[in-house]
């Protein structure tokens, strides 16, 4: 069983846990990336350097890859090239190959914010009031409904590009008049949180949920964490992802604020922190191989210890 895992980047870590839970059983992990010089290449038993995805032709190669390589399932690590692969899932699925990850409409939901705001809303799951236009948010504010200061963002973004803090009304407006497709976002005042869950792609029930209590951020990743459980919170995560119907590895950003629950940021795929989870015992690579094996996991949910403390540090990979 070969794994073929795209643009790898400097996910070095993710290599070696899919090489730990493939190699006894004989399997391979592949790997691709448009950069030679992606550190995580060089940790895979064998890599392929590929075209941009937005290049012509990207995903008949990528399928090409599979054909020759006798792949058995496909995840990516970067949030754009999730809808991408999703939407040839059938093509992927004729030469033997299993996207590893969501559906299309859940993976463009994760991408859109106003879409999940909407979704969020609609659901009753608690989240920051979102603006998508400006007279909105200033009727809002003048009613004394929301207050400064207030986030302005890209409706369509990742790893926390353009986004800045707007104090007041003058900064917010020339924030959101700075680019198109700009959003305002409440300020959520509380412990941010991160989650690390694996919805099993057999039985489609959430089989393992890891928190963690962010300590310090760095370029839109957790930096430094500490593990928590909270039974409440645990459910939460267990609704969200019955109903919203995302699969396998998610990510999610979570606030506490005074003890209630707001959901933030969803995304399909392995975060930067999932590190802390894998060595903390959650071990979602082996849940992967187990799927692609027609093998359903058991529920892993809360099964690893609270208080240990995830700190990053940086490595080198001389080639």
């Amino acid at each position: 069983m070969n794994i073929l895992i795209l643009s790898c980047g400097t996910r070095n870590k993710v290599i070696q846990y899919f090489k730990n839970a493939l190699h006894p059983r004989g399997g391979q992990v592949l790997a691709t990336d448009c950069s030679p010089h992606a550190p995580a290449l060089y940790d895979a038993d064998r890599f392929f350097i590929v075209p941009r995805m937005t290049a012509p032709g990207y995903v008949e190669e990528i399928i090409e890859i599979c054909r020759q390589e006798r792949v058995k399932g496909v995840l990516s690590l970067i949030d754009p090239e999730l809808s991408l692969i999703s939407a040839h899932a059938e093509q992927f699925a004729e030469v033997g190959a299993t996207i590893i990850g969501s559906p299309r409409e859940q993976c463009d939901m994760a991408l859109d914010k106003w879409a999940m705001y909407e979704w969020l809303v609609a659901h009753d799951f608690l989240c920051a009031r979102t603006f998508l236009d400006l007279p909105a948010f200033e009727k809002a504010i003048a009613a004394g409904e929301l207050s400064f200061p207030v986030f302005v963002k890209p409706r369509f973004g990742s790893a926390s590009l353009s986004i800045a803090q707007a104090k007041d009304i003058e900064t917010a407006r020339f924030l959101f008049s700075h680019q198109n497709d700009m959003i305002i976002q409440e300020f959520l005042h509380g412990q941010e949180i991160g989650v690390d869950c694996y919805v099993d792609m057999i039985s489609r029930e959430p089989v393992a949920i890891f928190s963690k209590k962010k300590l310090a951020m760095r370029a839109g990743e957790t930096d430094k964490a500490v593990s928590f459980k909270d039974n409440a919170l645990f459910e939460l995560v267990r609704r969200f992802l019955r109903k919203s119907g995302y699969l396998a590895q998610v990510d999610m950003d979570i606030f506490d604020l005074d003890g209630r629950y707001y959901i933030s940021e969803v995304n399909p795929r392995f975060g930067g922190g999932y590190p802390h989870a894998y060595a903390c015992g959650v071990d979602t690579p082996s849940m992967i191989v187990h799927n692609l094996a027609g093998e359903i996991n058991l529920q892993n949910v809360g099964n690893y210890e609270d208080g240990v403390v995830m700190m990053k540090y940086n490595e080198l990979k001389i080639i």
